[in-house]
């Protein structure tokens, strides 16, 4: 039975202790819980802000960026690129790669593509392996992988995505890198044209940062830390068909964390090295495309414990996102004015990652609240399909080391 008005204001006016009602005693209660609030609220801001700091001052000590190099002699190397219907963004990266002197040959891997993508790479010299039917519990990237590793016959392998730009002295800086690191990653220069585009992107980009540190950190991280750029990935060939490296994260939608951690953790050296004067990749078309398929893949969920993507996102939120807020509204505190500054001190430093800077950059600050719930959501409703195929709700562990089929192979050269 609900509770009459008039019994509620008895209770409120009640005085059991002979002392103030207990209406009165609830207000004064809220009011004193409202500066604890506050004061717990700063003091998580101001844990999260020593975080950023620290890993931005790792940035002043960075491995230097990649430099051209030229073939080591005797030394062969296969460029293997997975492609699933890239008949429109394949071409640059073919003619780069096909005309580089310290490329022994190029695997194209087509993944069941619906359009041109196997001819096209045919036409250009490249030998294009049929990629045979997706297994299950593989997802798709990997699936493509490990059929090109099987088929390269070079000692070393370089994995290019194909909106990837490779220059030249690319692919002998990552061989020459392969001597000081098992596994390398090249962070690229990105090509983000449009206003909105490159803004939400830069915003987006400053969030990796803020987590993990600048790219090129002077110390290895752990392995459960580990980041690296899938899009292009260098190795030893004969070493990754011992670890089964691509069978190990087969249902991972984030295969290249997924790969360098696993491979951190068995004790490989991963070296994520700046490449932006030697590599430029154009991944979307739009801020449309920046927010649905770079959006749901940066809070690298299925590699990420619960623990840190809360930690995470609790950085994203105090130091990036809060400030703005506070700032719109006409009230920032002392800190957030800190961290704005810092922010705006990061914008300046992250033109260098696009190939044609322009405003975008700049405003990305503002939009550092969408991210924020953007990346929330990607949290909380992760998305497991990709390029016209769904995958199970979780990866699916290895399967006590059965294995498909080899792939089909075309007499393309």
């Amino acid at each position: 039975m609900r509770p009459s008005a008039r019994a509620l204001a008895a209770l409120a006016a009640a005085r059991p202790d002979g002392g103030r009602p207990v209406g009165a005693q609830v207000l004064a209660a809220l009011a004193a819980a409202r500066p604890a609030a506050a004061r717990a609220l700063a003091g998580a801001q101001a844990l999260a802000a020593l975080a950023v700091a620290t890993r931005l001052a790792r940035g002043r000590r960075r491995l230097p960026p990649l430099a051209p190099a030229p073939p080591l002699p005797g030394l062969t190397v296969s460029v293997v690129i997975p492609a699933r219907d890239e008949e429109r963004r394949i071409g640059p990266c073919l003619e780069a790669v096909m005309a580089d002197p310290a490329v022994t040959e190029v695997v194209v891997v087509d993944d069941e593509s619906a359009d041109g993508t196997a001819a096209l790479a045919a036409s250009y010299g490249a030998r294009v392996v049929r990629g045979g039917p997706l297994p299950s519990g593989w997802v798709g990237k990997q699936w493509a992988l490990d059929q090109g590793l099987r088929e390269a016959r070079g000692e070393v392998v370089v994995t290019l995505d194909a909106d990837a730009r490779p220059r030249p002295g690319l692919v002998g800086a990552l061989t020459a890198a392969l001597d000081r690191h098992d596994l390398v990653s090249a962070g690229p220069r990105f090509v983000c044209d449009g206003l909105a585009e490159q803004a939400l992107h830069a915003s987006f980009l400053a969030t990796l940062v803020y987590r993990f540190g600048p790219i090129g950190p002077p110390s290895p991280p752990a392995p459960r830390r580990v980041v690296v750029n899938g899009q292009c990935l260098a190795f030893r060939r004969d070493r990754m068909l011992r670890a089964d490296g691509f069978a190990r994260v087969r249902g991972h939608m984030t295969d290249d964390v997924a790969l360098a951690r696993t491979l951190a953790s068995g004790g490989w050296s991963v070296g994520f090295l700046d490449a932006g004067d030697l590599l430029e990749v154009d991944m979307h078309e739009s801020a449309g495309e920046v927010w649905r398929e770079w959006g749901r893949s940066l809070p690298l969920a299925d590699v990420t414990s619960p623990a840190w993507r809360a930690a995470d996102l609790a950085v994203v939120w105090l130091t990036a996102a809060l400030p703005v807020l506070r700032l719109a509204a006409g009230r920032p505190t002392r800190l957030d004015l800190a961290l704005l500054a810092v922010r705006a001190l990061l914008t300046g430093a992250l033109r260098g990652s696009y190939a044609r800077p322009g405003p975008g950059v700049a405003l990305s600050i503002l939009l550092d609240p969408a991210t924020a719930a953007r990346l929330t959501y990607a949290t909380l409703r992760p998305v497991r399909a990709w390029r016209g195929r769904a995958y199970p709700a979780r990866p699916v562990p290895p399967a006590g080391g059965d294995r498909p089929g080899p792939p089909s192979r075309s007499a393309a050269r």
